[in-house]
């Protein structure tokens, strides 16, 4: 460790029981931008996020777009050097049962290594990170920090493209740093390169001018349910693998590889169940498309009737990987559906919502600087990862700040449970995650070149 790592990290370990408190402080707030009647502690979220960061000397505004969630924005003290844009969410998810909770969802709650709490990782995390990273460099910050982070992240972040156009001169950077993503395990470092964009896909299947009684009609006339059936089975060839020429992205091994019996235990798939589609099993998460039949309009079997349904409904989350257009995509799906849905049924598609996949790339400066801060933070070399899920600002960043280099770095680790029930925080990767950005910002305003 060289003698500046560890006087950062000799400052930090002094700050951090701070830090800690002021992460104790974010998760009591229900902060869940989905739900109208939390709307006011989402203002007190960003509210509190504000006084956090205008603490340590920068200078804060909570803003809102076209009627949108409130998000924080704040640059520090003008310097002669390059600038970096710090990204996190204060928003969360819905708690679910709440009866299922170990601990009160938000009351921030130590057990072992682990703190645990709703948005304890997902993402008011990532504010303590960068909290931490300015806090341990305090006067001695060398580059210019702009500050985001916004309140709707978990509703798709509706308003954040007209907030970018609208404060773009304010935000521009150099470096973006996302601190938003997971680690590929506890001791072992990740920086996020590539996710998959999705489709959400209506598929609606007509066969007939009104419902039909089955036995009066049956065997001789179309029925909407099963035309539907029969062609949404089509989508996966025999291993399990989409079928649907057209999303396929450009072919790339990831670096790193799941071990089977792992994913089987992460995922709850038992030995009994054979694993879909081919190829490695990062590469099928990460670099290949997936589909997934999310709802149908069918009646429950406890209301089922004997009828030959005229129409019938169903709802898909396809996931693409980089290099896939999602225009294309859904022309893609919905040309396939068309072509082997049966009884010259009529396939009308509906686009619900998209979000473009990205692939960062790793040969910029930036990204170096930042592996860098990562080995040393960790002591262990850091991989590169891909993400099946989708982010779509981080394809909106990318694209704003097209000049600037965004990296994806990580708070949460395999066992954080964002979005479920017991949600927790790993504190000595949280330490290691915050000593990295502090040594990425030092690193920078010492003049390498981003």
């Amino acid at each position: 460790m060289s003698a500046r790592t560890a006087e950062l990290a000799a400052r930090l370990d002094a700050l951090l029981p701070d830090v800690l408190a002021r992460l104790d402080e974010l998760v009591a707030v229900p902060s869940i931008s989905v739900d109208p009647a939390h709307r006011a502690d989402v203002l007190r979220s960003a509210r509190q996020t504000a006084e956090a960061f205008s603490d340590l000397g920068v200078d804060v505004s909570v803003v809102s777009v076209d009627g949108g969630q409130p998000a924080v924005l704040g640059r520090s003290a003008p310097v002669d050097g390059p600038t970096v844009l710090l990204y996190a969410h204060h928003d969360v998810q819905p708690t679910g049962d709440l009866d299922a909770w170990t601990s009160p969802p938000f009351t921030a709650t130590r057990r072992g290594e682990r703190l645990f709490g709703r948005g304890s990782a997902d993402d008011k995390a990532g504010i303590g990170v960068h909290l931490a990273a300015l806090a341990v460099l305090g006067p001695d910050l060398g580059c210019n920090v702009r500050i985001l982070v916004e309140g709707e992240e978990e509703i798709g972040s509706p308003s954040l493209p007209k907030l970018l156009v609208e404060h773009r001169e304010a935000l521009a950077a150099d470096v973006v740093v996302v601190a938003d993503s997971v680690n590929w395990a506890v001791g072992t470092p990740s920086l996020t390169t590539s996710l998959r964009g999705i489709l959400d896909l209506e598929v609606a299947v007509g066969v007939l001018d009104h419902d039909l009684h089955s036995g009066a009609w049956g065997g001789a006339v179309p029925d909407a349910a099963g035309a539907l059936v029969r062609a949404l089975a089509t989508l996966y060839d025999a291993d399990g693998a989409v079928a649907v020429r057209g999303l396929d992205g450009p072919a790339r091994t990831p670096a790193v590889e799941y071990d089977e019996q792992v994913l089987r235990a992460d995922a709850g798939v038992p030995a009994t169940s054979r694993l879909p589609g081919r190829g490695s099993l990062t590469s099928r998460l990460w670099r290949q498309p997936s589909i997934t039949l999310i709802g149908t309009d069918l009646p429950p079997v406890g209301e089922a009737a004997h009828v030959l349904r005229a129409r019938a409904t169903a709802r898909l989350s396809v996931r693409i990987p980089p290099g896939v257009v999602p225009e294309a995509a859904v022309d893609a799906v919905t040309a396939h559906l068309r072509a082997h849905v049966p009884h010259g049924a009529v396939v009308e598609t509906t686009l619900r919502a998209s979000a473009h996949p990205v692939d960062l790339g790793d040969d910029s400066a930036a990204h170096a600087v930042m592996t860098g801060a990562l080995r040393d933070a960790w002591d262990a070399e850091p991989v590169e990862i891909g993400v099946g899920g989708s982010i779509p600002l981080i394809h909106l960043l990318a694209e704003t700040f097209s000049d600037a280099t965004v990296l994806v770095t990580a708070v949460e680790d395999p066992d954080t449970r964002a979005h479920g029930i017991d949600e927790s925080l790993h504190l000595g990767e949280f330490r290691k995650a915050c000593l990295a950005e502090a040594l990425l910002l030092d690193r920078i305003a010492s003049g390498l070149a981003v």
